[in-house]
């Protein structure tokens, strides 16, 4: 009797833990955090995805890390592990009052690689955030990065100075300014004329989609880093950056001039300049295909 106990009690012990191995859920998730803390009540929103060799890349102003959707797609399937950063005030990330300039932006960047133990990446970033980048470069020298790429970069200096003849003259940018706190859809709308190398050649699709994403950003970011663009000069920075830099730059851009690229080009030791001849500021959907293919070869 007490054998024939035994026996069913090992069988259906047998049939519970079977059943609940077939219930057990096997998680889908590599387990990336897709929002990353980077001081008290601040999280980043971090798109980390695919495995490989890691480039990360930053937004412009006043974007998000949802810009690079069509590097996403292109760079995972060519093996890269691909981290786009959203800077604190804009897209999905916390958006907190208090200070936004380059050396906030460039300390959160710090600590999002240093959390994600990332190492040897390629860092790439436009407009605002490639002179984020190339600061970040300079201030942390080269913590986690081993190339540099800048797309359309707002460096080194975005607006004209007495011995800087290129870009916006301050007073425009004030202009800029006091329209981001008055009418910021306007605003928007202005710098959406003069993205692109002419007026049809970013689709009305792309167009909105990029429109969708300018209007998640706060107000107060918005304004504030506009003042960052009009007061920042990076080129002290240049000769402290001996990582490779590969440089891409529209040559019709209207929103920072191709000279700046030549500028950059001057003060880096060890960079090249890749021009897009058919793109104005948005080369990296204007020439998608051979922004994507530049981009991948410069991180190989």
């Amino acid at each position: 009797m007490k054998k024939s106990v035994l026996a069913i009690a090992i069988l259906v012990s047998l049939f519970t833990n079977n059943l609940m191995a077939q219930n057990k859920r096997v998680p889908a998730s590599e387990g990336r955090a897709e929002y990353i803390e980077v001081e008290k009540n601040v999280r980043l929103h971090v798109t980390d995805l695919g495995n490989g060799k890691p480039i990360v890349l930053v937004h412009g102003w006043p974007l998000s890390d949802a810009m690079y959707e069509y590097q996403y797609q292109y760079l995972v399937q060519k093996g890269f592990r691909v981290i786009g950063i959203t800077l604190r005030g804009f897209g999905k990330s916390d958006k907190p009052f208090g200070a936004y300039n380059y050396d906030v932006y460039a300390d959160d960047i710090k600590v999002v690689l240093d959390q994600l133990g990332i190492k040897n990446a390629t860092l790439g970033g436009f407009s605002m955030g490639g002179a984020i980048s190339l600061h970040y470069v300079a201030r942390h020298n080269a913590a986690h990065v081993s190339k540099l790429a800048l797309f359309g970069a707002a460096a080194p200096v975005w607006t004209k100075r007495a011995d800087f003849a290129i870009g916006f003259t301050k007073d425009q940018v004030n202009e800029l300014i006091d329209l981001s706190r008055t009418n910021r859809p306007q605003l928007l709308e202005n710098f959406g004329k003069i993205f692109a190398a002419s007026e049809t050649s970013v689709s009305a699709g792309m167009g909105n989609w990029l429109g969708g994403i300018n209007l998640e950003a706060s107000p107060y970011a918005t304004t504030q880093s506009l003042i960052a663009l009009r007061d920042t000069d990076l080129r002290p920075e240049l000769s402290k950056i001996t990582i490779p830099v590969a440089i891409f730059h529209g040559v019709k851009d209207k929103i920072c001039d191709f000279a700046l690229a030549t500028e950059m080009q001057k003060g880096l030791k060890n960079s090249t300049i890749i021009r897009f001849e058919n793109s104005g500021h948005g080369l990296f959907i204007e020439e998608m295909g051979k922004f994507n293919i530049e981009l991948e070869k410069f991180a190989k």
